[in-house]
């Protein structure tokens, strides 16, 4: 066996056994903690949402942790299995060449692993959202949603895919700067797309119609110096019982959406200090800094792609006996998971830094106890666990404990 491909088999074997005690913890702490609501929700999380939360924490985790089985083991098949060889081989006998042989090489797998997981992902949305009541998504809804996808990957998926593996084959040393541009390019026009285009094909939205609700937020833009083209409400109901806000687009095509499911639940006040958290990351840059680390990150990985392209003992050792530019990207997209797996602690930890720094803005803006409020209330509904495993959530959460946060948030009501 190559020293590689030894190496590499533990580092995966070991991502997944890792991967699976951190959901076992997760589990563990949810289970231990179902029959009492920790004391500082205890007068705002009644015993059974509290229980229900733990439960759909316990049903979560033992589906995440069939799924990390199901990629490892789809990884061995692809590569050391000869699932990608043999994909190859078909389509090379078909007499394709170029990018469109990379193109029917890469769609083939990508349907093979998205087939392969598809069960997995409709016990999630008929099974368990569907138990712990948060789906109201039908077939037929479900099926729209699915060709739209599926549609919109070919249109806008598909040509930069072949771009890329044109500029592979035929930009020389650098292609990676190039497809990088076009990767970046893409990325940032999508952006700014995505609110005017792309969402009003699976949701509707509509204009804030509660003028006392709409005169507030105004009033929080104009005292946070943020201009949008609009605050829109969005029917999630359509599709789950949970709710969100967020904001959306950058430069003249920012909006704010509001969840309809989140106007239900929340009061005006309320409603005002989450939408002054999520202008707090406006305003503290945490919007732009993520999307400069993303592309930095992008070129950083293009390079390093580039590079591995050109060795022949990276293919050999994942079961590619003949090189070329589409298996160099398709291994690379199945190798790096594993990899960044390890790195997963410090992207979560920045991300709860900068909701830290959001709360604390928003405390600025708005007010301290009604953003407490309103995240109790969202905890409650979305069924958030509030006793999370300390070393789960430094792992994975991009946000910080429900019991950290909240404590937090009321100090800052509390009298010096």
């Amino acid at each position: 066996m190559h020293l590689l491909t030894a190496s590499f088999a533990l580092l995966l074997l070991l991502a997944l056994a890792c991967r699976i005690w951190l959901l076992s913890r997760q589990s563990a702490s949810a289970r231990a903690a179902r029959d009492r609501v920790p004391d500082a929700f205890r007068d705002a999380v009644p015993p059974d949402a509290h229980r229900k939360a733990s439960d759909y924490t316990i049903a979560n985790a033992k589906l995440a942790s069939g799924e990390a089985i199901l990629d490892t083991a789809l990884f061995a098949l692809l590569t050391w299995g000869g699932g990608l060889a043999w994909l190859d081989a078909f389509w090379r006998g078909r007499g394709l060449e170029g990018v469109a042989l990379g193109l029917a090489v890469i769609v083939s797998a990508w349907m093979v692993t998205a087939l392969a997981g598809w069960p997995l992902s409709l016990y999630r949305l008929f099974g368990i959202e569907t138990r712990f009541g948060f789906n109201r998504m039908g077939w037929r809804l479900y099926l729209a949603d699915l060709l739209k996808s599926l549609a919109l990957m070919t249109v806008l998926g598909l040509p930069l895919l072949a771009l890329i593996l044109w500029l592979m084959q035929s930009a020389g040393r650098y292609w990676w700067w190039y497809a990088w541009l076009a990767w970046a390019g893409f990325s940032v026009t999508l952006t700014w797309a995505y609110p005017a285009f792309i969402a009003p094909l699976f949701n509707r939205f509509q204009p804030l119609g509660d003028a006392s609700l709409r005169e507030r937020i105004e009033s929080l833009l104009t005292r946070c110096g943020f201009s949008s083209r609009g605050i829109y409400v969005m029917d999630g109901s359509r599709r789950s019982a949970h709710g969100n806000a967020y904001f959306t687009g950058f430069g003249a095509s920012k909006r704010i959406v509001l969840f309809d499911t989140l106007i239900a639940r929340l009061s005006p006040e309320e409603i005002e200090a989450v939408v002054a958290h999520e202008l707090g990351h406006f305003r503290l840059h945490h919007v732009r800094w993520r999307l400069v680390l993303t592309l930095a990150l992008g070129l950083g990985g293009l390079y390093v792609l580039g590079w591995l392209s050109t060795q022949p003992t990276f293919y050999a050792a994942f079961g590619v006996a003949t090189p070329s530019p589409h298996m160099a990207l398709l291994l690379f997209v199945l190798v790096l998971p594993v990899l960044t797996f390890w790195l997963s602690p410090l992207g979560a930890a920045w991300s709860r830094r900068h909701e830290f720094a959001a709360d604390r803005y928003a405390t600025r803006q708005a007010n301290a106890g009604q953003l407490a409020s309103a995240l109790v209330k969202l905890y409650r509904e979305n069924a958030t666990t509030l006793a999370p495993d300390a070393i789960y959530s430094a792992f994975f959460d991009s946000h910080p404990p429900a019991p950290v946060r909240i404590a937090r948030l009321r100090a800052a009501v509390e009298p010096a």
